[in-house]
């Protein structure tokens, strides 16, 4: 087995984004569900993309899906924690992208948990991949590379 996954320090990241814990997201055991770190990845990651100009939920002829996910605990978090997603761009292919987020608790010289999806960007309408990420879609990458 390979070595143990650490955490990254906020220096590896290109832009934060600041997100909210709800009461909601709490499980159990106090801390929040497994489930709702990736509905914070797929958020900061959209967040930057809508103000870059790049995604258009409504109307915009390119859409990504997700084709793989990954997630790494190294503290837990909970409500009613702020939080801060460091996002950047790993890897960039003809339409795909590797988006890797680091989950910060407000703070925080170090994430509590990492993890990375990659994007497949295909037109809207057919589901098909690309030939080429648009402009605006290559300027918002551009921005979030470390």
């Amino acid at each position: 087995m390979s070595s143990r996954p650490q955490p990254d320090s906020r220096d590896t990241y290109a832009r934060f984004v600041p997100l909210t814990t709800r009461w909601m997201d709490n499980d159990a055991y106090g801390h929040l569900n497994n489930v709702v770190y990736y509905s914070l990845f797929d958020t900061a990651v959209n967040s930057l993309l809508i103000e870059a100009g790049a995604l258009d939920l409504h109307a915009g002829p390119v859409i990504g899906l997700v084709v793989e996910t990954h997630c790494n605990f190294f503290e837990s978090l909970a409500f009613p924690q702020r939080i801060e997603a460091g996002v950047r761009v790993a890897q960039q292919g003809r339409s795909s992208v590797r988006y890797e987020i680091g989950l910060f608790a407000e703070g925080a010289a170090t994430c509590a948990a990492r993890g990375h999806f990659v994007h497949v960007y295909v037109d809207r309408d057919s589901r098909r991949p690309v030939d080429v990420l648009p402009d605006a879609y290559l300027a918002a990458l551009k921005g979030l590379t470390p």
